[in-house]
């Protein structure tokens, strides 16, 4: 079947318009100068974590504008190709401007991508809490191939990740586990990742072999930073000290380095033993605590908006994806249809496809919402 050209090259151009509509370039040369300015002081790296938050930002800022810099260039460049290839009768060029709108597709999409992250935090690291549902074993085992599977995913995209705090199982797997993942927009893509997860398989724990239902509850908050601000009276606030548990260092399972942090009011419940001392524990599990609170206030303001607005329709549930290996092969979204018949894969980290269609969904939902207020 022959390709229209002619088709292909003005949705190219249709879908950069609307992304170059959507980014303010003159916003974005300003925030390079920026931040170029503030990665050439002398004193940058007298804060590693800030001189790492500057440089990621900076250069996730370039790459944005030198892709918009370069499409309209690409696209006048794709389309003179096949102009001279059907011209000349050219089969190598034609092939070669067939393998370039390719190309052209995908960055697109994945800029286009990158114009729908505009939360408040969107653009900060993430921090992601996996813990075990119901299921036994077989739900202690999920929840530790979703660690996994979110460390290679992280891994796969050369981005930085931190474990910060595991509690293992009796039995197999974790009962939970938190990680941090230092990207550009880590938390506005890992955000929809939110919720609860069902695996459904044959068993390895059961001696019978039979297929098993387990779940697995997904928790995505931003990381917070020097300039946020949370409340947190110290009176409001349970500390326990304890020896850490599981796999570890010389020093991490003989001191009472670990630490929980309860916070009275809201019930949240923080845990780190991962850092080798209890002052690295407590200010890493404090950070989460504040980032949890500022989510929480966030929902709690969002819910007092919709009340307000007379929205009372139902969500559509807690459960968000099913990954079943017995009988069948498949993970499906539910909120948004998009489905792959290779298990295996997701769990070692391919899960682009998943967030592309989370952030489509969610943008959707908040235009509808958006649109039943006025």
């Amino acid at each position: 079947m022959a390709i229209d050209f002619s088709a292909e090259i003005a949705s190219l151009q249709q879908t950069f318009r609307s992304i170059r509509d959507v980014s303010d370039i003159d916003v974005l040369r300003s925030e390079v100068d920026e931040l170029t300015e503030a990665a050439a002081a002398p004193d940058l790296w007298d804060d590693p974590e800030a001189a790492q938050q500057v440089t990621s930002r900076l250069s996730h800022r370039q790459s944005m504008l030198e892709k918009l810099d370069r499409f309209d260039q690409r696209i006048e460049d794709v389309e003179l190709l096949v102009s001279m290839g059907e011209d000349e009768g050219d089969a190598d060029a034609i092939a070669e401007a067939q393998a370039e709108i390719e190309k052209l597709k995908g960055e697109l999409s994945e800029l286009e991508i990158s114009t729908l992250l505009s939360g408040e935090w969107d653009e900060r690291a993430a921090v992601i809490t996996i813990r075990a549902g119901a299921g036994g074993d077989d739900a202690s085992d999920f929840a530790q191939m979703l660690t996994r599977m979110y460390i290679r995913w992280a891994e796969n995209n050369e981005y930085s990740v931190q474990e910060l705090d595991t509690s293992y199982a009796e039995g197999a797997g974790v009962k939970s586990a938190t990680i941090q993942v230092n990207a550009p927009y880590a938390f506005g893509t890992l955000s929809v990742e939110a919720g609860t997860h069902r695996l459904v398989r044959i068993s390895p724990f059961d001696n019978q072999g039979r297929r098993q239902t387990s779940f697995a509850a997904v928790e995505v908050v931003p990381l917070i930073e020097s300039t946020d601000h949370v409340d947190i009276d110290e009176n409001d606030l349970k500390i326990d000290v304890y020896r850490s548990s599981g796999p570890g260092g010389q020093s991490v399972n003989t001191t009472d380095s670990a630490v929980r942090i309860t916070h009275i009011p809201t019930g949240t419940v923080v845990s780190m033993q991962n850092e080798k001392s209890q002052i690295q524990n407590r200010a890493a599990a404090m950070r989460v605590l504040q980032s949890r609170l500022l989510v929480l206030k966030r929902e709690e303001e969002a819910a007092q908006k919709k009340e307000l607005a007379g929205d009372i329709k139902a969500s559509w549930g807690d459960q968000m994806r099913s990954y079943v290996t017995h009988p069948y092969q498949m993970v499906k979204d539910l909120r948004t249809g998009y489905e792959v018949n290779n298990p295996q894969a997701v769990f070692d980290g391919n899960i682009d496809g998943f967030l592309e269609a989370g952030i489509r969904w969610r943008k959707e939902q908040d235009k509808a919402a958006a649109e039943a207020e006025v």
